[in-house]
């Protein structure tokens, strides 16, 4: 197979088919990238599964939060993978595929091809976190400046809680608040109260830590998601309330309108315009897939002012930083959120230091970040 030359990588990127104030980037960067960087070829994979278990003061608390929603596990076990091209470089992601055989089925097929053909391609998950790492070092330019010339330096990243008893729940908000964090989202569940989880929360953090309830649809009804809105807007520290009732709810929410003094969220919907049109929502909660279309959804925030909360990468080091480089070049990313915390280890050589409750965006080439090897090695499973 021939390699491709500097025009045909333009002509590859001008086919994705996304907004030219998008493509721009990366028709800058491949237009300054070194002819070799461009028809560079992926030659080897590496591909290494691990296993976290949880942090230990939450271990019991989280564990039995999870399986009264009859989910049975005692770790997150992200698959690591480091890419190889010919002239030198390596990228790094968590696979983010279930299946071992994907995984390697998808990486064999990328073997011989260049980073640039696969930009934007959702039919990585989370593998294209490594092709943008490679081609952003390629360009000698950090992943945001590959979907904005001019992004934040700095971004919002969220403190998360499952749902812990009160008195840990607080613990955990303290812990945050300690680390630097401002914005905390907690689970809200039956089997704990959420107004007693408040209490003891904003009793131990400052008045502009702000908290965001996610009832991932337990309230059920219009008429729970009032009674608790308005209980828990009467501490200061709380802002919103996501996914309250039970979907597809936009029946529920044209009757919430108006009526709570929470923020009200959800998670995007295959048609979301009926919800921005109506004024329904304030926000919108979305995972993956994190290429074209979180590109496509973060631009459509941007127009519609309806900003998104992030949360496609949420269980290891490199894809919150690769998070927060997406937050970075799109304004109509507000938050990025993930639960690395409550992991004993993210697997990353460089801490994800806040400040005053924001994270600087690594300006090193391509991710800006690297993988602890020492961590890879306790953590492995094969």
């Amino acid at each position: 197979m021939s390699k491709p030359d500097r025009r045909q990588v333009l002509t590859s990127l001008a086919a994705l088919g996304i907004g030219s104030s998008v493509m721009q980037p990366l028709f800058t960067a491949a237009s300054a990238a070194p002819k070799s960087s461009l028809t560079s070829r992926i030659t080897r994979f590496e591909i290494t599964p691990t296993k976290l278990p949880y942090y230990e003061p939450v271990r019991e608390a989280l564990t039995g939060s999870f399986q009264l929603q009859n989910r049975f596990q005692t770790s997150f076990d992200p698959t690591m993978v480091k890419i190889h091209t010919d002239d030198g470089l390596t990228g790094i992601c968590n696979a983010m595929m279930r299946s071992p055989e994907r995984i390697e089925s998808t990486l064999k097929r990328m073997v011989g091809h260049s980073p640039w053909e696969y930009l934007h391609d959702d039919s990585l998950a989370g593998i294209l976190v490594a092709v943008y790492d490679l081609v952003g070092q390629a360009a000698g330019l950090p992943v945001s400046r590959l979907f904005s010339t001019n992004p934040k330096e700095k971004i919002v990243q969220t403190w998360w809680s499952q749902c812990y008893p009160p008195a840990l729940m607080a613990e955990e908000a303290k812990r945050g608040e300690g680390l630097g964090y401002k914005v905390h989202k907690v689970k809200a569940r039956p089997w704990q109260d959420p107004i007693e989880q408040a209490a003891a929360i904003c009793d131990v953090v400052k008045r502009d830590f702000r908290i965001w309830a996610d009832a991932n649809s337990w309230w059920g009804s219009v008429g729970r998601t009032i009674h608790f809105c308005n209980r828990l807007g009467q501490f200061n520290n709380y802002f919103a309330i996501e996914s309250p009732i039970r979907r597809p709810g936009i029946a529920g929410y044209r009757a919430l309108k108006g009526k709570v003094p929470l923020q009200m969220s959800e998670h995007m919907t295959p048609d979301p315009m009926p919800y921005i049109r109506e004024g329904l929502l304030d926000t919108f909660v979305i995972g993956g897939p994190l290429g074209k279309t979180l590109i496509k959804r973060a631009l459509m925030a941007e127009v519609t002012r309806m900003p998104l909360w992030v949360e496609h990468s949420i269980e290891d080091g490199i894809n919150q930083v690769f998070q927060a480089h997406q937050a970075a070049a799109f304004p109509g990313i507000e938050y990025t959120i993930s639960i690395t915390h409550v992991l004993v280890d993210d697997l990353m050589k460089e801490p994800f230091a806040m400040k005053d409750g924001f994270y600087t965006v690594p300006t090193k080439p391509g991710l800006g970040v690297s993988l602890d090897e020492d961590a890879i090695d306790k953590y492995r499973t094969s």
